[in-house]
C-alpha cells in the first residue's frame, strides 16, 4: 500500500460492530474516524439473524464514513466465534538446487496444506510455524540453506462454511466488498503486542462480549489459538439472573461497580434499578460473590488451553488482555493469581489520529485489522491464503467456468 490510501475495518462482535477508517502514512497508521453500533444479531460471534446485523453495520460504517467524508465500499471484516478451530500440519519436499529458495518453501507449505478438511469447514489462514532442512528443526526462515529435504510445520485455522457465508452475506446486503477475512485474535495482536513480546513468548486473551480467544506467540510468530464461548456477556447474565435485573440495567451495574475480586470496602452498598423503575440499595458484595465464579471458571479454562500448549514454560512476557470484557475491574489481578504469569491490559499502539479515543481495548480488533491491511502483503507468516479464502475461491471458479465456456466456443 502506498501512503495516502484509505483502509476500513470492520469488528463484525457479539456487543457491538466497529468500523474504523485508517490513513496509510509513510511510517504509521492514521485513524480518521471511527464508527460504533451495538449489535443485535450475533450470538458468541456468529450471525443469528442477518437483518439485525446488517442494520448494525450499516449503522457503523456510515457514522465512521461520515465522520471521515467518504462513502466506504470495501472492508476487511474480522471473524471469531466457538465454530473456529485450529490444528498443525506438516509437509515434506525435495530441496530442487540444493539450496533453499522461495519455491521450495512454497512448495513445502502448500504439501502441509494438503490435509483432509471436512465439508462444513473453510481453511481461513495457513500459517508457517517453523521449517526443518534434513531434520535440523526450529528455523524460521530457511532459503539459502543447503540440503536435500524442507519440512515445514503450519497452522491451519478454520471455520464453519455456514458462518463464514453468513458474515459475507451480512456485508454484501450492507453494500460493502469483503477484501479479506481475518481471524480476529490475528488482528488483535498486530495492534497490542510487541515485536519483542511475540519473540519472547506471549499469551493474548482477547475477551469479548461473547468469546475469549487466545493465542500463543513464541519466536516471532503464531504458535496456538483457540476461543473459548465465555465473554463479558455471560457475566450481564449472571448478574442479570442473580439480581432480578434487565440486561440493560445489569450491564450498567457491570460496567459501574462489578469487581472480578472481593473489595476491600466490606460493607459498601450500591443502588440498583429493579424492574427498570425502583431503586434499591445492596452490598457490593452481592455483586462480587456472583462476578467473581465466572471470571474464576474462564481463567480456569484458559489454565487448561495454556498448559495443552506448553505456554507456561514458554511465555516470558506472561499475558496480556485487551477486548471490552478486560476493562472489568480486577480482572488482571485475578488472572495473575490464578494463572501465576505476569498479566497487562493492553490496547492499541503505534498509531496516530484519533489514538486517544481507539486506545481504548475495546477497539484492538478493529485497529488491528486496519494494521492487518497495511502489512499483510509483506507478512507471509500471517497472510491469509486467499485462494483458500472462501471469497476468493468463489470468484476463481466463476472465472474458471467463464475461461472454460470461452474455450469451448473457440473450438466449435
Amino acid at each position: 500500500m502506498k501512503r495516502g490510501d484509505l483502509v476500513v475495518g470492520l469488528d463484525v462482535g457479539t456487543t457491538k460492530i466497529c468500523a474504523i477508517v485508517g490513513e496509510v502514512r509513510d511510517d504509521h497508521v492514521e485513524i480518521l474516524s471511527v464508527g460504533k453500533s451495538p449489535s443485535t444479531g450475533l450470538r458468541k460471534g456468529v450471525v443469528l439473524n442477518i437483518d439485525s446485523t446488517v442494520d448494525s453495520i450499516r449503522r457503523a460504517v456510515n457514522e465512521a464514513g461520515s465522520a471521515a467524508g467518504i462513502d466506504i465500499k470495501s472492508v476487511y471484516v474480522g471473524i471469531a466465534g466457538g465454530h473456529i478451530k485450529s490444528f498443525s500440519s506438516y509437509g515434506a519436499v525435495g530441496i530442487k538446487n540444493g539450496d533453499v529458495s522461495e519455491l521450495d518453501i512454497e512448495k513445502a507449505i502448500e504439501a502441509a496444506k494438503a490435509v483432509y478438511v471436512p465439508l462444513d469447514r473453510e481453511v481461513l489462514h495457513v500459517i508457517p510455524v517453523e521449517y526443518s532442512v534434513d531434520g535440523q528443526g526450529g528455523i524460521v526462515n530457511p532459503v539459502g540453506m543447503s540440503g536435500v529435504r524442507l519440512e515445514s510445520r503450519v497452522q491451519i485455522v478454520t471455520g464453519a462454511v455456514s458462518a463464514v457465508q453468513n458474515l459475507l452475506k451480512c456485508c454484501e446486503r450492507a453494500g460493502l466488498e469483503v477484501i479479506d477475512i481475518i481471524l480476529e485474535p490475528l488482528a488483535s495482536s498486530m495492534a497490542v503486542l510487541s515485536g519483542e513480546e511475540k519473540e519472547e513468548g506471549v499469551i493474548l486473551m482477547d475477551m469479548g462480549g461473547g468469546t475469549t480467544d487466545i493465542t500463543f506467540y513464541g519466536r516471532g510468530l503464531l504458535r496456538h489459538t483457540s476461543v473459548i464461548a465465555i465473554g463479558g456477556n455471560h457475566v450481564t447474565n449472571d448478574i442479570s439472573v442473580g439480581l432480578r435485573l434487565p440486561l440493560s440495567e445489569a450491564e450498567r451495574i457491570k460496567t459501574e461497580f462489578a469487581s472480578a475480586i472481593p473489595s476491600s470496602g466490606g460493607r459498601e452498598e450500591i443502588e440498583i434499578k429493579v424492574a427498570g423503575r425502583e431503586s434499591q440499595l445492596i452490598p457490593k458484595q452481592y455483586l462480587t460473590e456472583i462476578v467473581n465464579p465466572r471470571c474464576e471458571e474462564l481463567l480456569n479454562i484458559v489454565d487448561g488451553e495454556i498448559r495443552g500448549f506448553g505456554g507456561f514454560e514458554r511465555a516470558a512476557y506472561g499475558v496480556v488482555l485487551t477486548g471490552g470484557a478486560s476493562m472489568l475491574t480486577g480482572i488482571d489481578t485475578l488472572t495473575q493469581a490464578v494463572l501465576g504469569l505476569p498479566v497487562r491490559t493492553g490496547g492499541p499502539e503505534g498509531i496516530g489520529g484519533l489514538k486517544d479515543i481507539v486506545s481504548d481495548p475495546m477497539y484492538s480488533t478493529g485497529v488491528g485489522l486496519v494494521l492487518y491491511a497495511l502489512d499483510h502483503c509483506s507478512e507471509k507468516m500471517i497472510y491469509a491464503d486467499l485462494f483458500t479464502a472462501i471469497l476468493y475461491r468463489m470468484k476463481q471458479w466463476v472465472k474458471g467456468m467463464l475461461r472454460k465456456k470461452e474455450f469451448m466456443s473457440v473450438k466449435a
